[in-house]
Parts: C-alpha cells; sequence; structure tokens
C-alpha cells in the first residue's frame, strides 16, 4: 500500500473514534493486533498492553469509562511503508474529579495487508497522573 493509503486507512481510524465507533475501529485492526499505550506506569485505565480485538475494545472502553474528551486533534501525520507516525492535541477530564488535562500524545501505527497490526501511543504520564489525583 501507498504511504498516502495507510495515512487513509489512520484517518479512518480516528474519524471513528470521534464518532464513538468501536467497531469500525475493530474492522480496521488485524486478529492479532498489539495495541498498547507506552507508558512507565498505570496512571490511567488505558495504559499498558493489550492483545487481539478484544484487548482494543477493552482499550477504548476504559477511556470512554473514565474521562470525558474535549479535544482531540490528529496532526503531522507521517508514512513509511506499513507504518504512519503523528501527533495527537487532546484535552481530557477524568470522569471522577473533572481535572482538565491538556498534552500532545505521539501514535505510531504499523500495518500489515491494509489492517493494523500494532499500535503505540505514548503520553505525559505525570500529566495524566495528576489529572486522576485525589
Amino acid at each position: 500500500m501507498s504511504q498516502q493509503d495507510n495515512i487513509h486507512i489512520i484517518k479512518e481510524i480516528y474519524d471513528a473514534v470521534a464518532r464513538g465507533d468501536v467497531d469500525a475501529i475493530l474492522e480496521r485492526v488485524t486478529d492479532d493486533v498489539d495495541w498498547t499505550a507506552e507508558v512507565a506506569e498505570n496512571a490511567a485505565p488505558w495504559h499498558g498492553p493489550r492483545t487481539g480485538k478484544p484487548g482494543v475494545a477493552s482499550f477504548f472502553n476504559d477511556i470512554n469509562t473514565s474521562i470525558e474528551i474535549t479535544t482531540f486533534t490528529p496532526h503531522s501525520y507521517a508514512a513509511g511503508a506499513d507504518d504512519v507516525h503523528l501527533l495527537v492535541d487532546w484535552t481530557f477530564r477524568p470522569i471522577e474529579n473533572g481535572r482538565e488535562t491538556s498534552m500532545t500524545m505521539h501514535h505510531y501505527w504499523q500495518l500489515r495487508d491494509g489492517k493494523v497490526a500494532r499500535f503505540r501511543g505514548s503520553e505525559d504520564t505525570a500529566l495524566t497522573a495528576h489529572a486522576f489525583a485525589g
């Protein structure tokens, strides 16, 4: 697939995220997808490794039940033959305390046969931990 095709696939996933359409996201990942929010701590429910489509579904469930996202803006896409890198500006509030937090994340996607085989997300874990602190 071309670099533009790879970027298009990832943009479709972000469009599905914006709609809250987890089924559409799952259609774009391999059955054995390796999905991880790579962080040093478990400051948020969505942190840590997940595998397969059930793991991806649980990742989004953990996000959707723990925070309200007020801004989510992917930008600065760069693609290779089988991968896509980009930045995502986002603002969220934990449901429990409403403490608003903003940061820029890095997302890395690897594709195989037009589907996501590997996802890595990194964020400012100190900011995330502060958002969830009591």
